[in-house]
């Protein structure tokens, strides 16, 4: 039988050829009728061939239409009862209306119509709830499905993704992590150390870290006395994760029988796609986990988030002072070249970040440079407006006291901005200033989080040290004695460190005795140190209501309330929980109050038991192990106490992750 196609062209064919043949007749007529005569008895028999042929082949055309579009019927309702995708209907309410067999064969007795999707597939309300039509993959009856959603005609259709989904959860299991670990102070512990002692050190740690690298199916190189390189997967980080690295605890617990406080730290890189990536973020997850004390494991992925895991003990304070001496000559050599030397610290600046700041000033002064204080004089506590007081009787000081404002003025391309008790850009007296300047110093004693300054010149953050005023301190030693120290300069330092350590009781090593002592030669007078920080009846009494509310909550976290329609200063705050800190069967103490109009403060304090920072972080604060806070905006008290509660008993849990 003749296809379509040889239909038409012998139609066409036999259409050119009678038109030729009745022309070429029609051009005889005119000369010879018995030729027009003979050559219509030839063309009749041709024309009733074609036109028989016409007819036949539309009867043809017709049947083929017919045909086809029966088959075409044919596959649609096959496709539609028989493919493996599943199409649903639902109307207004959210019953279902139809469903093909294939969906329907997923469902316990195969009955979906006239049910309710809550009762069929609740996981398909947020999806047909939504406006548009954003395609999304959902986990139902054990299997994977994409949801095409086709929201005006109330259609639903289903693609079994299973297989893909467990080839894509194979590949990121499989995916490669790298990670350093870092034995903390090792050269430092071990120096003193005889041949013996050091290899059995050594013979411990190796072996201990080769059990759990072969328990966890983990490959661990040692690449130098102090570092190993450790290679595995995504899946086994994950087993890692859910244990929470116990192999922090055990080398701490088995280092600590050889009477060496050995601890190890983790950087851990994943999720990169290429191997230099991949070592890149792990080194910078150990200088993370380095600049908040050691002892602890920095997961940084590469959405950015970083997550941190151990960190239950202070960090070490260094017995020697060659950091401390060649930070100082590092900090003389930025500040001779340049033009002048600007200080800021923190918002709502605290008698550290001011005794810091003009220890600072001093060095510049120390080095024939003008140093100027940044100071937002409507933002200071009432301890640093009596010590404002005092310094306005030394006009040579007060004069280098300058606001934000004023300091933009000054600031030139050629400015070296020190940044001094803190490291977030979001936390300065005015950002502005840090994006004016591009020479930046940061010096700090808080653990480092993931938010820092971006590209600072010279950073001397050590977690161990009591206060910033501390670390000064220490850098004041090194500088030029052309330039003395005055009783003033040194009782704003000496206030500083008493202020952070409370009077010596916390976070005091005997550098922050050699610290005060030093101070107390310079002439630091310790009754004026007392005068800035005394407070009146209504404080105390303010403080005493706060300490009032108290109730635990578990694990010996004590949590006191403020009013709602109270605010209260952050000092008040802070000195509630040292309060708290001190009663007895306390292990963490935490105050919730309104700081000021939509923004709640929390202030945390714990004896070192408890990570109080890692909990505050939790709630985008920061600051110590036993020292930390944070602020929540545009929450209640209620609401802040909820999230704080909830925080902390995942924090009693394990890890805790850093946006």
């Amino acid at each position: 039988m003749p296809t379509y196609f040889q239909h038409r062209v012998m139609r066409r064919l036999l259409t050119g050829l009678s038109i030729s043949f009745v022309l070429l007749v029609v051009t005889f007529a005119f000369f010879n009728w018995w030729i027009t005569l003979v050559g219509l008895i030839v063309i009749t028999p041709f024309l009733w061939f074609s036109f028989s042929y016409e007819k036949r082949f539309f009867e043809d055309t017709e049947q083929y239409i017919s045909t086809l579009s029966y088959r075409i019927k044919r596959v649609g309702e096959e496709a539609l009862m028989e493919m493996p995708v599943g199409i649903l209907l639902f109307n207004d309410d959210f019953l279902v209306e139809w469903a093909n067999p294939y969906l329907s064969s997923f469902v316990e007795g195969g009955a979906m119509i006239g049910r309710s999707l809550y009762d069929v597939a609740d996981v398909l309300i947020p999806i047909v709830k939504k406006e548009g039509q954003t395609e999304e993959t959902i986990s139902w009856q054990g299997r994977m499905f994409r949801i095409v959603p086709k929201q005006e005609e109330k259609l639903l259709y289903f693609f079994d993704v299973t297989e893909q989904s467990e080839v894509e959860q194979r590949y990121e299991a499989d995916r490669t992590v790298l990670s350093v670990i870092f034995l903390d102070n090792y050269d430092e512990l071990t120096q003193g150390m005889d041949d013996s002692a050091r290899s059995n050190i050594n013979s411990s740690v190796t072996a201990l870290l080769n059990q759990w690298a072969n328990d966890n199916k983990i490959f661990v190189k040692r690449i130098s006395s102090d570092r190993f390189m450790a290679v595995m997967n995504e899946e086994i980080l994950r087993e890692l994760e859910e244990k929470k690295f116990t192999i922090l605890d055990e080398i701490r617990e088995m280092t600590s029988k050889h009477n060496v406080p050995l601890t190890i730290s983790i950087g851990i890189g994943s999720g990169a796609e290429s191997l230099p990536e991949l070592g890149a973020q792990a080194q910078s997850s150990l200088d993370l986990a380095l600049g908040r004390g050691g002892d602890q494991v920095a997961i940084k992925q590469q959405n950015g988030k970083v997550k941190f895991y151990g960190g239950k003990t202070n960090p070490m304070e260094k017995t020697t002072r060659v950091r401390a001496r060649v930070i100082s000559h590092a900090l003389r050599e930025f500040i001779i070249g340049s033009d002048k030397v600007i200080v800021m610290g923190h918002k709502r600046p605290d008698m550290d970040a001011i005794g810091a700041a003009i220890g600072i000033r001093k060095i510049a002064q120390m080095n024939h440079r003008e140093g100027y204080v940044t100071l937002d004089f409507a933002e200071i506590d009432n301890s640093v407006k009596r010590l404002m007081d005092e310094i306005k009787g030394k006009p040579d000081l007060y004069s280098h006291m300058v606001t934000p404002e004023q300091a933009m003025e000054i600031a030139t391309d050629d400015t070296l901005l020190v940044i001094v008790d803190t490291h977030k850009p979001s936390l300065v007296i005015d950002e502005r200033l840090l994006n004016r300047v591009e020479k930046v110093v940061v010096i700090d004693h808080h653990r480092r989080g993931e938010e820092f300054i971006a590209n600072p010149l010279l950073v001397y953050m050590e977690p161990y040290a009591s206060s910033t005023a501390e670390l000064v301190t220490e850098l004041l030693d090194y500088q030029p004695k052309n330039e003395k120290i005055t009783m003033l300069e040194a009782t704003a330092l000496l206030a500083g460190i008493i202020v952070d350590t409370n009077s010596f009781t916390l976070r005091t090593g005997s550098r922050t005795f050699d610290a005060a002592s030093y101070l107390r030669t310079q002439g630091a007078d310790t009754v004026l140190v007392q005068q800035f920080l005394r407070e009146d009846v209504t404080t105390y009494l303010e403080r005493a209501r706060l300490v009032e509310t108290v109730t635990f909550y578990k694990h010996g976290m004590a949590i006191a309330i403020g009013e709602d329609d109270r605010i209260h200063d952050s000092v008040i705050i802070a000195q509630a929980a040292d309060t708290l800190l001190s009663m007895e069967d306390v292990a963490a103490s935490f105050v919730v109050a309104i700081r000021e109009e939509n923004v709640v403060g929390i202030s945390a304090r714990s004896h070192g038991t408890v990570n109080v920072q890692l909990i505050m972080e939790k709630l985008d604060g920061g600051g110590h192990l036993t020292n930390a806070a944070t602020q929540l905006y545009d929450t209640t008290i209620e609401e802040a106490v909820e999230r704080l509660k909830l925080t902390i008993s995942e924090h009693v849990e394990g890890g805790t992750e850093e946006q």
